[in-house]
């Protein structure tokens, strides 16, 4: 029987969070490593994953948001942050007062940053973000020499200090890729542009979760590690989390609700799209698209439940779905594992992505909020 309260709960083993810490570090021993937290903690907790990986050694923390980076200041968390989805008109000042390494794109908000220092009457710390490839977020190099000369003049008036010079892959989690050694190339020539002109930074960095993995030549002086921290693999080309030292730190379970038995021909949720062979009993899983449980995966999605790895059993509902025992027993109140760790025999994130067709970091991530966080080794 499952313990837990919770018709369905995604329970976090930071110890794993840890773990996976400790070896990306192996992995780039050279460099310093950041603990990607955004969109809360690609749906783990931010603020609780964030203290494990700095316990495991992670020396620095990012997110996207800036109300992201503040959150985690207002939880008491310290050390260096990084935060680099800037809007006009963002909170510039409640992150230069916080601490917060500021990502700068464009000459827009590098004015935004110096006027938010003034009026905190503190340096801003900045990063300049060189698009070298993604064509993205960052500076294309036509407007580097412009941006890096506004960078330089802020920081001779005070109002800034450039902390770091940074890019993003396109492509590192398609080994081979040709794009990655251009991006390489046009990272190395844009820093060195930006240092022959008077930019000192404290970290230049580009390595993502699979460059981690890798590219060593990437690593620089910090690698930042989102996907791979919370052990699921950047890509299935890359291997397994087993394959790569990772452990999965979520498991998505809930509690059987109903177990009834239906004769043949019995049409199973909305449009019928799966209807019992033979007389049978279905298990009902009380969670649903509103939980993020992906409608694409209709049908196809795995579910450990009664000792065995089912399929869902026609469309997943907002709040619930169903699974065909095949003749197996199972009660109400038995735990439905959706997916955790393979190591374990259960489903994984990867497998409802092939599911969904999609990758298995929207499968974590998208865990809504109605699902509560039960967290281990805390």
């Amino acid at each position: 029987m499952n313990e837990t309260a919770a018709r369905v709960y995604a329970e976090i083993d930071l110890d794993a969070v840890r773990a996976n810490v400790r070896a990306l570090r192996e992995r780039a021993p050279r460099s310093a490593l950041m603990a990607v937290v955004k969109a809360d903690a690609y749906g783990h907790g931010a603020v609780a994953c964030a203290k494990a990986a700095q316990e495991a050694g992670a020396s620095w923390l990012g997110t996207a948001t800036p109300e992201e980076a503040l959150a985690l200041r207002a939880a008491g968390l310290e050390g260096p942050v990084l935060c680099w989805l800037w809007t006009p008109g963002g909170p510039w000042r409640e992150a230069v007062e916080a601490g917060i390494d500021v990502s700068v794109s464009a000459l827009w908000a590098l004015d935004e940053v110096r006027e938010a220092a003034r009026a905190a009457g503190m340096t801003a710390r900045i990063q300049l973000k060189a698009d070298t490839g993604l064509g993205r977020n960052g500076c294309q190099p036509a407007d580097w020499e412009a941006l890096v000369t506004a960078a330089v003049a802020a920081q001779s008036e005070g109002t800034v200090r450039v902390t770091g010079v940074w890019s993003h892959f396109a492509c590192a989690d398609e080994p081979g890729h040709p794009s990655i050694p251009l991006q390489l190339t046009a990272f190395r020539d844009m820093l060195a542009y930006a240092e022959k002109e008077g930019v000192e930074p404290e970290v230049r960095h580009i390595a993502n979760s699979p460059a981690t993995l890798t590219l060593p030549e990437s690593h620089f002086d910090l690698v930042r590690c989102g996907i791979a921290v919370y052990g699921v693999s950047p890509a299935p080309e890359l291997g397994t989390p087993a394959q790569l030292g990772l452990r999965p730190a979520m498991a998505l379970k809930a509690s059987v609700a109903l177990v009834k038995s239906v004769p043949p021909g019995h049409g199973v949720s909305y449009g019928h799209h799966y209807v019992t062979e033979r007389e049978t009993s279905l298990a009902l899983i009380p969670a649903g698209y509103a939980d993020g449980v992906p409608r694409h995966a209709s049908g196809r999605g795995p579910v450990l439940v009664g000792g065995r790895i089912r399929t869902v059993a026609g469309r997943v509902a907002m709040d619930q779905f169903v699974v065909d025992l095949d003749g197996d027993e199972a009660r109400v109140g038995d735990e439905a594992v959706l997916f955790g760790d393979a190591e374990r025999g259960e489903p994984t994130a990867e497998d409802w992505a092939q599911a969904a067709h999609t990758i298995a970091y929207e499968i974590v991530t998208r865990i809504g909020g109605r699902v509560p966080r039960v967290y281990l080794n805390g």
